[in-house]
């Protein structure tokens, strides 16, 4: 008998076996024993070292559950697991954990859609626990391409294939949490893996049933398309710096592959989530992404770029500031090359060109949302970047060649930069190196272009919303009130400014309504720049500036070949113009001279007054050609006398000296370059009083000076009515001879000519010395009394040539 209980303890199964076994019920059903497992779950957290036999026992009890079908053990047995994975922290878990693992796979390998939600519920609970110990062999790529395969599940039971997609979606969502902490496991972050991943969030993403699906409402949570949206959320919210584009390159391949990008409803769901769940200070890194993505589709269908650029915007949208990362003028050089190569390439066909259009719109108003995000500094910075597209201009101010149309894109490029800058200096708004191209180009020849260039004028000039209620040209008795205009006073740095430059704005006004394609339009658009002019920047110590260029307008007008329509409309700019500033100035008198003025014109020339000249409405019938003054000659008593306003001004107090100088002198370009023209001759300022002492270059400096040369108008003129083609003949015939001389004569006769002039030389030197005053005799030593004079040095004759 003692024999037999020998035998009975070497065959007793161990101790860690037998608990286990115990909290198997006779009936599955009835679920785990509960006092049972409370004994294996102490055994396990006291005597750890037993922790991965248990994990290896329950693993054979498992799969010989799987082999007989015995599915209510494998509950059981999978409810023990997760109850000893969440309770025991030990370090030996990881063996423990080695068993999980393979009991989770064999479960997702049955084709039991209840094991395989089974398996995915564990491993998800597995996910959520914080290990203590690294694991640097355990690996989860079975794990990555099951869950993706169950979230593509089209079983066709719609109720399993819900379970099934949403269950693998978890798991997937499991991986990323688990691996995603730690640096010593799995990169999840490599392509192989985020290739299976990402697709099968998008997936689930855009089924067409799920669509529809309103995943805002809490009795969606369970829905797939939820899900995967909350899982994508998580996903691009872990990604750090380096990981971003790992997650953005699937997306946009699957939106490739699937043909998302038309209609583009979809793409612009996922970056939506992807904007407002990347980390913002990655945002940029998003389009970075977007805009090396628009590269790829350069040869690529318009509707397809047009569609990537609308992503693109409303990204920007989102990004509040934090979109354009450090390559802030690589992001505009992209898009705008991306419109020149649009418009370079423009289709023959009709409605992909309409597509094309639509690509170009877009670019714009994207182009547009990225200044608004860059400080005002930058978007001066960019407007510059965008003038630098425009032909270069030559010395003669001609702009070399670009399309008409490629010119219209740029500059509503232009205008929408300038509507997001808000001015508050006129000279950080108007840098030399941006105002002087963009007043030339305000002299293209197409109408339509240079008002688009006054708008951007107009865009810039206004700082109190006035340029809307500036665009008909009309003569309101109570400007202020009539037309609701806010006027400040004008701050001095912008009256310096005006000062600076106010003849760059005068002349290119003048030339601008000298062009005879003018439209009503761009009289408009002229006015009202004026207008804004005055009201931002007319100081008292522009104010006679500002008159002047009225003046000077009335007399360009009169003296020009211009229709008989055009200079009606200039005779009532000027009428509208000067009512503007009487009154925001409030001169009282010049109020009164303007309003007889304009009562005498309405009785004897009312074609000289906007209401005729500017009639649009019926424009045809109303106002035709017989209607003007057959004779083109305008009376005396119609036009602004300067004698009637300098006798105004100095009784308002102001120097009306100045009013008798016109401003139509051509201002120098920014590259120091005179811009001349041959119908602006006159002087901007009358120079005939400037007197400049030249000093002779023969005279000595003891000698008398030669009689100082007054340089005036006259003797100006006199040079340039002089021909120059003899004194060019001279010239041409002495750079011949000297060329001559040297390529045919003896070389002893070209060191005579040398040495003679080099003894005209010292002979001038030697008699500047001699009058020289001679030096104090205390500071004379005795070697400078031995010495030779420098001029008296007989230098070698090598040196002479």
């Amino acid at each position: 008998m003692p024999g037999c209980c020998g035998c009975w303890e070497v065959l007793r199964p161990p101790r860690y076996k037998r608990l286990v076994d115990s909290i198997f019920p006779a009936n599955p059903q009835d679920g785990l024993v509960k006092n049972n497992m409370d004994k294996l779950t102490f055994y396990a957290m006291t005597t750890s070292e037993k922790l991965d036999r248990i994990g290896m026992y329950l693993e054979q009890r498992l799969s010989r559950d799987i082999s007989r079908h015995r599915i209510g053990f494998v509950f059981v047995a999978m409810d023990a697991l997760d109850q000893l994975l969440v309770a025991c922290h030990a370090h030996s878990l990881n063996l423990f954990v080695e068993s999980f693992l393979k009991m989770v796979q064999k479960l997702l390998e049955c084709e039991e859609a209840e094991l395989q939600i089974l398996a995915t519920q564990s491993f998800i609970k597995f996910a959520n626990i914080e290990e203590d110990t690294p694991s640097y062999h355990r690996r989860y790529d079975f794990f990555v391409s099951k869950f993706s395969v169950m979230s593509h599940n089209a079983d066709r039971n719609e109720n399993v294939r819900v379970k099934i997609r949403g269950a693998g979606l978890l798991g997937l969502q499991g991986v990323v949490r688990k691996t995603v902490s730690d640096d010593l496991q799995v990169n999840i972050w490599d392509p192989v893996h985020m290739d299976k991943i990402v697709p099968s969030l998008l997936f689930n993403m855009h089924t067409p049933e799920f669509m529809s699906v309103n995943t805002e409402s809490p009795r969606d949570e369970e829905h797939p398309a939820y899900i995967a949206e909350m899982v994508f959320r998580d996903l691009v919210c872990r990604a750090s710096y380096g990981n971003v584009k790992s997650v953005l390159q699937p997306v946009l391949c699957h939106i490739d592959n699937h043909r998302l990008w038309v209609p583009n409803e979809f793409a612009v769901k996922c970056f939506k989530i992807i904007m407002y769940s990347v980390q913002q200070q990655y945002g940029y890194l998003v389009i970075q992404m977007l805009m090396s993505h628009l590269d790829t589709h350069t040869n690529s269908d318009p509707s397809i770029k047009a569609s990537i650029i609308e992503v693109l915007y409303e990204s920007v949208l989102i990004s509040a500031g934090g979109s354009i990362g450090p390559s802030v003028l690589d992001v505009f050089n992209t898009l705008l090359r991306h419109l020149k190569t649009s418009v370079d390439n423009k289709s023959p066909e009709g409605e992909k060109r309409n597509m094309e259009k639509k690509f170009e719109e877009a670019i714009i108003n994207t182009i547009g949302e990225f200044a608004n995000n860059l400080p005002d500094y930058q978007k001066i910075e960019i407007m510059m970047f965008i003038m630098g597209k425009f032909p270069q201009f030559s010395n003669s101010e001609e702009m070399g060649f670009m399309d008409n149309y490629l010119q219209t894109m740029l500059l509503k490029t232009l205008l929408k930069v300038a509507t997001k800058y808000k001015t508050v200096i006129m000279n950080n708004a108007f840098p030399p190196e941006f105002l002087h191209p963009l007043l030339r180009i305000s002299l293209l020849d197409d109408p339509g272009l240079r008002v688009v260039v006054q708008e951007i004028l107009h865009t810039l000039l206004d700082r109190h919303d006035n340029a809307s209620k500036l665009k008909t040209v009309s003569i309101p008795k109570d400007v202020v009130s009539e037309l609701d205009l806010t006027v400040d006073k004008v701050p001095r740095q912008d009256s310096l400014f005006m000062k600076k430059n106010g003849i760059q704005f005068y002349w290119h006004i003048l030339e601008n309504l000298q062009m005879e394609s003018n439209k009503a339009d761009n009289f408009e658009a002229i006015f009202c720049t004026m207008c804004l002019i005055t009201i931002e920047m007319g100081g008292d110590d522009i104010l006679v500036e500002l008159i002047r260029l009225a003046l000077d307008i009335q007399s360009m007008t009169i003296e020009s070949t211009l229709p008989k329509t055009h200079k009606c409309c200039n005779h009532a700019i000027v009428a509208a113009y000067l009512n503007v500033l009487a009154q925001i100035t409030n001169m009282s008198p010049l109020v009164q001279y303007l309003s007889d003025l304009f009562e005498l014109r309405r009785k004897e020339a009312c074609h000289l007054l906007p209401e005729f000249a500017f009639n649009r409405s019926n424009r045809d019938s109303s106002v035709k050609d017989e209607d003007y003054p057959k004779e083109d000659k305008v009376e005396e008593k119609w036009l602004f006398d300067q004698t009637a306003l300098q006798d105004i001004l100095t009784e308002c107090g102001h120097d009306a000296s100045r009013l008798s100088a016109p401003l139509a002198q051509r201002p120098h370009s920014s590259m120091g370059i005179m811009i001349h023209d041959s119908g602006m001759v006159n002087s901007m300022s009358d120079i005939g009083s400037i007197n400049i002492e030249l000093d002779s270059i023969e005279s000595s400096p003891l000698l008398a000076r030669k009689k100082v040369e007054e340089i005036t108008v006259e003797s100006l003129k006199k040079m340039l009515a002089e021909d120059q083609s003899v004194k060019r003949e001279e010239d041409a015939k002495k750079r011949q001879e000297i060329f001559e001389t040297f390529q045919n004569a003896p070389f002893e006769e070209i060191v005579a000519r040398a040495e003679a002039k080099s003894n005209c030389f010292h002979d001038k030197l030697y008699e500047i010395l001699e009058m020289s005053p001679p030096s104090s005799p205390d500071h004379t030593t005795k070697e400078s009394q031995n010495a030779v004079p420098v001029f008296e040095m007989q230098f070698p004759s090598l040196y002479v040539y």
